[in-house]
């Protein structure tokens, strides 16, 4: 079985991995699993068993939800935490998707100045991005995570297991992330993605396609950890993809899922790309292809674009009240800090062909 190793934490895949959390055992004064309703529901006996922790642990469950995503759940936590006596010697396991992994590695962090902490991603979105890169996060003021700190997880035990439990939608919601992987560091991945998506062929979400989209991800991480230059390609549909996720939730109080989002940012964005002289005009249509196939169109109001430059405004890639972005210079190769105008973004949105703007 492959193994990651980095100098910021282990990535472990398989089965026997499990056991690597005894190393842990004699310096640890408590463990702590923080679970939301639908991994303690679907995930947690089945974890429990595998790492041996059936007895001496300790659960925290909280909601589920991006909307949950805040300080206030971070104060249930912080209080379980102190009715527990967890110490600096506690170990925190953070067992869900990208919701849990975020906010559980923010809450742990910050608690005492910082315990150690596990990820045990549950989703698909979570083994390939989320849980991968030292990045914590809490939503503050409708803004996606706006409050947050680099901090690398101790391990990271990736368990394709855990895909059964989840929907075709939530396989979706992670492959878009793939995707990007592909348009903007590996033109194999995503001429292979293309291949697959055009001819209908069912792509094997394996230990094989999850290492390889964590590898892409961890090299870039391995030569920027803390997002001064080049990681900020990983941000590749996200600026606008950020803005109407949160447009979605705290707006229009319905839910649209990450990787939805983040195909829609990539549409648009590429449509950037192609007004900016970057991409050809058949690459632009090549992307649109493969995502309009996946992803369906969403509906947005004409006179809430300016709600959603509101959210593209606050992106943390933005320096000196300039509108950034990482955009795409050719397929499988990405660039960093492009200043974008406002009207072009707005017309992005308006010209992308997944949005209908009523």
């Amino acid at each position: 079985m492959k193994i990651l190793k980095k100098p910021y934490y282990g990535i472990y895949f398989g089965d026997k991995f499990y056991k690597k959390l005894k190393y842990f055992k004699k310096k640890i004064s408590i463990k702590i699993i923080l679970v939301d309703s639908l991994t303690k529901k679907y995930c947690l006996h089945y974890f429990l068993y595998k790492t041996y922790l059936l007895k001496k642990k300790k659960i925290i469950k909280i909601s589920s939800g991006e909307k949950k995503k805040n300080i206030e759940t971070c104060k249930i936590i912080w209080k379980k935490l102190i009715k527990m006596n967890a110490d600096r010697n506690s170990l925190f396991l953070n067992l869900g998707g990208g919701v849990i992994t975020d906010m559980g590695a923010f809450a742990c962090s910050v608690f005492k100045r910082g315990i150690n902490f596990i990820n045990i991603p549950t989703t698909l979105l979570s083994m390939i991005d989320a849980s991968i890169g030292g990045k914590t996060g809490i939503n503050f003021f409708s803004l996606k995570n706006e409050i947050g700190l680099f901090n690398f997880p101790k391990k990271i035990i990736i368990d394709n297991n855990f895909l059964k439990t989840l929907s075709f939608n939530e396989m979706k919601s992670g492959l878009s992330e793939i995707i990007k992987y592909g348009l903007i560091s590996d033109i194999n991945l995503w001429n292979f993605l293309k291949k697959s998506i055009f001819f209908k062929k069912k792509i094997k979400y394996d230990n094989n396609i999850i290492y390889q989209s964590i590898k892409i991800k961890n090299n870039i991480i391995d030569k920027d950890p803390i997002e001064k230059g080049l990681r900020k390609i990983l941000n590749f549909g996200h600026t606008i993809g950020h803005a109407i996720e949160s447009y979605f939730i705290f707006n229009l109080k319905k839910l649209i899922s990450h990787g939805h989002s983040i195909a829609i940012g990539m549409i648009c964005e590429s449509w950037i790309s192609y007004k900016m002289k970057m991409i050809k005009k058949k690459e632009f249509k090549e992307i649109y292809n493969v995502l309009s196939r996946i992803y369906s169109k969403i509906e947005i109001y004409n006179k809430d674009i300016e709600k959603i430059i509101y959210f593209i405004k606050h992106d943390k890639k933005n320096e000196n009240k300039k509108i950034k972005f990482s955009l795409i210079k050719k397929l499988g190769y990405c660039l960093y800090n492009i200043e974008v105008d406002y009207e072009l973004i707005k017309k992005s949105i308006q010209n992308s062909k997944i949005i209908n703007l009523i």
